[in-house]
């Protein structure tokens, strides 16, 4: 009966630990989205600095196509101007369909 017991708290532990690895291995789906969106900044504002950058959530806009929204606070000539990066994309392909940037100064 130990050893059976003992068997049972070793297979918990291998598997609790394979699961907590496994989970911290993935990436956000959206990452590679938001490596887009700052790239898009980036370019618009080559001389500037993000100050903020925040992953904003993710609409559904079909049954294939999300939406996923980045915000992005930059510092242009010591004013404050918040970009709005949306990103549409296929989950099926993993492409992108459509980008648009949103600009608010102030």
């Amino acid at each position: 009966m130990k050893k059976l017991l003992f068997a049972f708290i070793i297979i918990s532990l291998f598997m609790s630990t394979w699961t907590l690895s496994s989970a911290e291995s993935e990436k956000p789906d959206y990452e590679k989205y938001g490596r887009i969106a700052t790239s898009v900044v980036k370019e618009d504002f080559p001389d500037e600095e993000v100050v903020e950058y925040q992953y904003t959530g993710r609409q559904k806009v079909s049954p294939t196509d999300v939406t996923d929204s980045f915000t992005f606070q930059v510092n242009e000539n010591g004013k404050p101007v918040t970009l709005t990066v949306k990103v549409t994309h296929s989950l099926d392909n993993k492409r992108t369909l459509s980008l648009t940037v949103e600009e608010k100064r102030g």
